[in-house]
C-alpha cells in the first residue's frame, strides 16, 4: 500500500513545538548575553582568537574579542572547547523540495502542503547553522516562499534570514517544464513561462508584486554528455537576459541564473546577472567577464555529488561527475559564493558544500570567506551578517575544533543564535 505524502498531525505538533521554542528563545534576547568559547574565527583576517567572546545586546553584537565586558545583568553561556563564527550562508537552496522525484512533488503535493514542509526545511537548515539563505525558486509553488519568509521575519516560525525569488522563470519546453509527461495531461511546469522580452517584463513585474527579492531565471538545459562531450542548450539570448536584468534593476533587484556551458553562461555574464549558479564548463571569455563585473559563481558541488551517487543511468552519473570542477574558476579569479542546491538532498546537511569546495581547490579559510563575506554581499546583507563585528546582527554558531584547519567540523554545529535569539544550545 502506498504511503500518503502528508502527515497533518505530526506536522502540526512539530510546528507547535517550534513556535513554543521560538517564543521561549525570544524572551532570552531581552538581556545582555556573553558567549564564551575556546576560539573565535576572524573571517576577514582568517585568524583564530583564543579564547573567544562576544557580547550580545538585543539582536546585535556589541563587543567581540578574546575578552569582552560582562555586564552585571548578562547571561554567560560557556560553550567550552568550540569555535565561535558567524552563522553560515547558503546562497542556493530549495525550501520547497525534498528528496525524491521533483516533478512528482509538484503533481502529488498541494501548495499548502509544500509550504508546511518548507517551514520544516527552513527550521532544519537553521538548526544546522545556516542563518541566512537564498531560496532559488519554489519549483511550481508560485510565491509561497513569500509567506515563509514573512513568517520567519515575524517570529512565527524558526528559520534563516531569506532572500526569495518566488517561482523561477523558464521558456515553454525548457529546463523545468514537464517534458517527461504525456502532453495531453497538461502537467504544469515547475517554473513560470516567459517566451520573449515582453513576457519577461510582465513576469518579473508580477513576481516583484508578489514579494520576490530577486529574479531566478533558467538560462540553460537540459544538460547531456555524449561520448564524453558536455552539451546544453541556451534558453534566452543575451538581449533577452539584458531586458530581464534592466527590468529587475528598475526596482533595485537582481537576476540570478541557472546556467552551465556555452553560450548560455556567456550570454548571462554579458547581460550582467548577479550570479551564475552551477557555473560549470565556463569558457575563458565568460570567466573574464565574470571577474571584471564581479559576477559570482555558485558551484553547487553537493547536488552533483548526490546525483552522481544516485544516478539512474551511467550517462547521468558521468554527466554529474563531470560537473565537479573548480580549479579553472579559481585560477581565473572568478568570485565565488557558496550554495548547495539543498532540497533534492536532505535539508540540514548542506555543510558538505564547504567540504567539497576545499576538496576541489580552496583552502578552508578561502571557502569560509566565500561563504560568509561573498555570501553576505550576494544576498544584499553586506555589513550586517557574515562577520563577528560590533554592530552586526548577532548571528553566531559554535562548532567543535578549528574550521580554519578542518572544514568538516561545520557538519557538527552545536550552538545556533540568530538575531540574538538562541535556537540551538
Amino acid at each position: 500500500m502506498k504511503k500518503p505524502h502528508y502527515f497533518p498531525a505530526p506536522i502540526a505538533f512539530l510546528l507547535a513545538c517550534a513556535l513554543v521554542s521560538a517564543a521561549q528563545s525570544q524572551t532570552q534576547a531581552a538581556h545582555p548575553v556573553v558567549l564564551h568559547a575556546a576560539r573565535l574565527l576572524g573571517v576577514e583576517s582568517g585568524r583564530i582568537v583564543k579564547p573567544g567572546e562576544v557580547l550580545v545586546q538585543g539582536e546585535r553584537l556589541v563587543e567581540v574579542g578574546s575578552r569582552v565586558a560582562h555586564p552585571a545583568s548578562a547571561e554567560v553561556i560557556d560553550l567550552g572547547d568550540t569555535t565561535l563564527l558567524p552563522g553560515l550562508i547558503d546562497a542556493h537552496v530549495h525550501l520547497f523540495l525534498h528528496p525524491g522525484a521533483e516533478d512528482l512533488q509538484t503533481v502529488e503535493e498541494s501548495v499548502p502542503q509544500r509550504t508546511i514542509l518548507a517551514t520544516l526545511a527552513a527550521r532544519a537548515d537553521l538548526m544546522a547553522g545556516f542563518t541566512a539563505e537564498r531560496d532559488m525558486g519554489t519549483e511550481g509553488a508560485g510565491s509561497a516562499d513569500t509567506a515563509v519568509r514573512n513568517a520567519i521575519d515575524q517570529g512565527l516560525v524558526p528559520g534563516p534570514r531569506l532572500r526569495i525569488s518566488g517561482n523561477a522563470v523558464d521558456i515553454l519546453g525548457g529546463h523545468e517544464d514537464a517534458n517527461h509527461f504525456n502532453p495531453a495531461q497538461h502537467v504544469l511546469s515547475n517554473a513560470t513561462y516567459a517566451n520573449n522580452p515582453a513576457e519577461l517584463v510582465t513576469v518579473i513585474r508580477e513576481q516583484l508584486k508578489e514579494g520576490a527579492d530577486f529574479i531566478k531565471i533558467y538560462e540553460t538545459g537540459p544538460d547531456t554528455v555524449r561520448d564524453g562531450r558536455f552539451s546544453t542548450i541556451y534558453q534566452y539570448t543575451e538581449a533577452e537576459l539584458k531586458t530581464a536584468v534592466d527590468e529587475a534593476a528598475r526596482s533595485g533587484k537582481h537576476v540570478a541564473v541557472h546556467a552551465t556551458g556555452e553560450p548560455g553562461t556567456l550570454y548571462a555574464a554579458q547581460a550582467g546577472v548577479v550570479s551564475i549558479d552551477h557555473a560549470n564548463q565556463l569558457s575563458d571569455e565568460t570567466m573574464r567577464i565574470m571577474r571584471e563585473k564581479q559576477i559570482f559563481a555558485v558551484p553547487t558541488f553537493t547536488i552533483f555529488e548526490y546525483f552522481s551517487e544516485h544516478a539512474q543511468s551511467p550517462e547521468q552519473g558521468a554527466r554529474d561527475r563531470q560537473m565537479l570542477e573548480l580549479h579553472k574558476q579559481l585560477a581565473a579569479g572568478v568570485p565565488m559564493a557558496v550554495g548547495s542546491d539543498v532540497g533534492p538532498f536532505p535539508h540540514g546537511t548542506q555543510a558538505r558544500e564547504l567540504e567539497l569546495m576545499v576538496k576541489y581547490g580552496m583552502t578552508p579559510i578561502a571557502a569560509l570567506q566565500a561563504d560568509l563575506l561573498n555570501g553576505a554581499k550576494l544576498l544584499g546583507w553586506q555589513g550586517q551578517i557574515g562577520e563577528l563585528k560590533p554592530g552586526y546582527m548577532a548571528d553566531v554558531i559554535a562548532v567543535p575544533g578549528d574550521p580554519s584547519q578542518d572544514i568538516s567540523v561545520l557538519e557538527k554545529v552545536s550552538f545556533v543564535m540568530k538575531g540574538g535569539v538562541v535556537y540551538r544550545k
